[in-house]
């Protein structure tokens, strides 16, 4: 069986020591052969939450909103197709030996596993949780009396800025824990 990530961020130490997760497959670690995954390793992991940033400016720029819903599903589709391209292209017997599937078997799996975890969360429950702050700011900041014109325009879009850090954890968490207990243990792809 093939250990899954906890977060894209923050490989597992559950594989053999020359082996670490990124993302939804085992792949050497950059600290042991040099692999470099761009869509982990790269500042360009931030165009996976262009959607929270979206929604944050929702009721200044409304007009940016779907165009940052069109670039974090991009790097979606792209991070998913990067894993099982690298399956597909894989070599070595090491992973042969933890899992009989053949490489496109296991390479669908990742691919399908990869893009159902990034749009859960990174696009869909990120972006569907910001929408909710900023309008609960926003109905919040209309029934103040007295506070300035710029305050009123500008707090809801700070607060749904601001609560991008604070619901990461929580919600990568919830996602990896609802896959675990559904299509990861169908596939026979659990811890």
């Amino acid at each position: 069986k093939i250990t899954f990530h906890r977060h894209p961020l923050r490989p597992t130490t559950s594989m053999p020591t020359h082996f670490k997760l990124y993302g939804t497959m085992p792949i050497l670690s950059p600290e042991a052969d040099g692999v470099y995954n761009i869509f982990r390793d790269s500042p360009l992991r931030y165009c996976g939450y262009a959607n929270e940033v979206g929604e944050s400016f929702r009721y200044q720029y409304p007009r940016l909103v779907t165009p940052s819903y069109i670039l974090a599903f991009g790097y979606c589709l792209a991070d998913a197709g990067s894993a099982g391209y690298r399956i597909l292209t894989e070599e070595d017997s090491a992973t042969q030996d933890v899992d009989k599937r053949s490489n496109q078997t296991r390479a669908a799996i990742a691919t399908f596993d990869t893009l159902l975890w990034q749009t859960l969360a990174s696009v869909a429950i990120p972006g569907g949780v910001i929408n909710m702050v900023v309008k609960a700011s926003r109905f919040a900041v209309a029934r103040s009396v007295g506070l300035p014109a710029i305050l009123t325009k500008w707090l809801p879009t700070a607060s749904g800025l601001g609560s991008i850090p604070f619901i990461i954890t929580p919600i990568d968490n919830a996602v990896d824990f609802a896959l675990d207990n559904s299509t990861r243990k169908y596939l026979n792809y659990t811890e």
